[in-house]
């Protein structure tokens, strides 16, 4: 039996950026990583092929997006999630703490789980830590997060603490309720942007015996400063031979900085999200390419770009694939961002290694910054 292991390898002298290797059940994770999400057992508009070739190690699926449909009896009877979806490499599971954040509208919080109505049909349902463990060990993943609770950004500290107290009580009863050894269980630190709270949360979860530590309830309306001053903050209050994610962050800024202050995992819907809304992610800035002026335009999305989007067709044809509600562009479309983001992790990884890191980061922000005019939306006729 394969047991999750975490091997620091490296780091840059000159910041917090770390090199390691997540050792899993179904594969070996070069870190720091981008993790493409998942939610439905599916990267959308991506095959498993494509994401192979595009370099992806490890997805994210959704534990209560699962629950719901197709639900554990299905996901059993096809074999587990890695067979259903035929993802034969590692897969990290959220715990569905989040979309108790995202749809608290439909959810009553209590001491012993969370009731909320399926944003599906309507129909009740109780979520238990206990579940949210027992869910993830059905779907099989490879990794697997704790259940917490998110409050939304701009909380009064009062539900803040609170939010963030009940997520270290439900810590423990997911690690009473594991009956698994071939996968990892990472706890979840919460706080909102209050060092004071992020400190009380990283000591009592890390005194816990997870095999990794993330930090959530970040990025949830909060600005991007205070997103990463909280980052600098508990980073460094994690344990340094663990590893540390930083859940739902995934704009090219926030991974060079915050891969900078030493965090080695990031997850996001964006690159996905942002294809189908034809914003397009290059190292020069996004462009969104409804814009008239890439009609003509007989230039890749990204040149030099090594995706196959940028090898084989021109942003005319590709903004014409969107004119015309053709479903290949939100693949096209789709593999180029989710290949920039992990191509810059790529980058990270190699400059880490050479002891470049920073100039890396510096040149990328820089080269972004100039060419934020080009996130300006024109005329779309």
């Amino acid at each position: 039996m394969t047991r999750f292991r975490f091997e620091l390898t490296g780091g840059d002298p000159a910041s917090g950026a770390r090199l390691g290797r997540l050792h899993t059940a179904h594969g070996v994770v070069e870190t720091p990583v981008f993790m493409p999400v998942g939610t439905l057992g599916t990267v959308k508009g991506l095959t498993p092929a494509q994401l192979e070739e595009i370099g992806a190690s490890i997805i994210l699926g959704n534990t209560y997006h699962l629950y719901l449909r197709p639900g554990m009896e299905v996901v059993s009877a096809l074999g587990g999630l890695h067979k259903m979806a035929a993802w034969p490499h590692p897969i990290l599971t959220d715990s569905g703490g989040y979309q108790v954040f995202s749809l608290r509208h439909r959810a009553k919080i209590e001491e012993h789980g969370v009731t909320f109505a399926s944003h599906i049909d309507g129909t009740p349902h109780l979520l238990t830590p206990e579940d949210a463990i027992g869910i993830q060990e059905t779907l099989g993943s490879d990794i697997m997060m704790a259940f917490d609770e998110c409050p939304p950004a701009g909380a009064h500290t009062r539900v803040v603490t609170r939010a963030m107290e009940r997520t270290s009580r439900w810590a423990r009863r997911c690690i009473d309720a594991r009956t698994r050894e071939d996968n990892a269980l990472f706890g979840i630190v919460q706080g909102g942007i209050d060092a004071e709270l992020r400190r009380r949360s990283a000591a009592d979860l890390t005194s816990l015996p997870f095999d990794g530590f993330a930090l959530g309830g970040l990025s949830v309306g909060e600005s991007r400063d205070a997103t990463w001053a909280s980052v600098g903050a508990a980073a460094p209050l994690l344990p340094a031979d663990k590893p540390r994610y930083l859940m739902g962050v995934g704009t090219p800024e926030d991974l060079l900085v915050c891969t900078g202050l030493g965090v080695d995992m990031f997850d996001c819907v964006l690159p996905t999200r942002h294809a189908r809304n034809a914003r397009i992610m290059t190292a020069d800035g996004d462009f969104n390419l409804r814009n008239a002026r890439f009609r003509l335009d007989d230039r890749p999305l990204s040149p030099g770009c090594g995706c196959y989007a940028c090898q084989h067709f021109s942003r005319g044809y590709l903004r014409h694939l969107h004119k015309a509600n053709e479903v290949l562009f939100n693949t096209l479309a789709s593999l180029h961002n989710v290949y920039y983001l992990l191509d810059l992790m790529r980058g990270a990884r190699a400059a880490i290694a050479a002891g470049t890191f920073v100039d890396y980061q510096r040149e990328l922000l820089a080269r972004r910054a100039a060419s934020a005019a080009l996130t300006e939306d024109a005329p779309t006729a």
